[in-house]
């Protein structure tokens, strides 16, 4: 809801609030063959290379009302990329020629991009199991702003930009304003949870836990795709090729890697422990 004039809170100067979103993903892919696993990399490679994030970073830009400074990406040898995007609350009337630029770089890929006291960043990192099977992508994005601007605006667009299995999100308000009277204000806006600016939509596809600690204006939710199917973590071919044993295999590690990287912890593979 938009405030009118009348219900905005007065300030005295600039607002100095920071405010920060850490938005960190997971897709999780079976990959049996080291064949499969360098072909699943090099998949994640060219869909997330620096050119795309730095698109996905701008449009972040534009939708929380920023205007870019400077952008410097970055892809990496043997796999990954970073972005990382300076911006201003306002427009730059006065930057000189040239001042949006991008810093090119040699064998890898990094983006970086810059607001006015403000940055936008993202790093990748595909990995795999050698011995295992299972294969990761990680992506962590950082949207830290300062003014009125709030990073929660960009949540539901990153959400959406990427196929996420799992994802953590962690929201801090640091600093303080004041209001004309010289009253100081920790956090300038109402907020209970996370939760309160992902889609209904998109909730209903997946368990969520917060953990806030609302004296300290530290807000963390983090969520777990609730339907399993098989055949969307399989790298080029269907479930329908295996044996129902393979299937009932695979799915167990699939699902324990998700529930590990959920809960934050490593869990004891039960059937293990029998086999002792």
């Amino acid at each position: 809801m938009k405030l009118t004039p009348e219900q905005r809170i007065q300030l005295h100067g600039f607002n100095n609030l920071t405010k920060s979103l850490s938005f960190n993903m997971y897709d999780i892919c079976y990959t049996k063959t080291k064949a499969e696993r360098e072909a699943y990399i090099e998949y994640i490679d060219e869909q997330y290379n620096a050119d795309r994030l730095t698109k996905i970073l701008t449009d972040v830009t534009s939708i929380i009302g920023a205007h870019v400074l400077n952008i410097a990406k970055q892809d990496y040898d043997p796999q990954g990329a970073s972005v990382t995007i300076l911006v201003s609350e306002g427009p730059v009337n006065n930057a000189p020629q040239g001042f949006f630029k991008e810093s090119p770089g040699p064998l890898p890929e990094t983006v970086l991009a810059h607001l006015d006291k403000s940055h936008i960043t993202v790093h990748t990192y595909p990995e795999y199991h050698p011995d295992e099977g299972i294969s990761t992508f990680r992506a962590d994005i950082d949207v830290s702003t300062c003014g009125e601007i709030s990073p929660l605006k960009a949540l539901n667009y990153l959400i959406h930009s990427f196929d996420t299995d799992i994802m953590t999100m962690d929201y801090r308000v640091r600093g303080f304003t004041r209001d004309i009277n010289g009253h100081k204000l920790f956090i300038d806006h109402d907020i209970n949870s996370i939760q309160n600016y992902i889609p209904d939509e998109v909730k209903v596809l997946f368990d969520m836990i917060d953990v806030n600690i609302y004296q300290e204006n530290i807000f963390h939710t983090k969520c777990k795709l609730k339907n399993f199917d098989l055949n969307n973590y399989l790298f080029g071919y269907k479930k329908d090729t295996l044996s129902i044993e393979e299937q009932e295999e695979i799915t167990e590690k699939l699902t324990l890697e998700m529930d590990e990287l959920y809960y934050g912890k490593n869990i004891i593979n039960r059937d293990s422990v029998k086999a002792k």
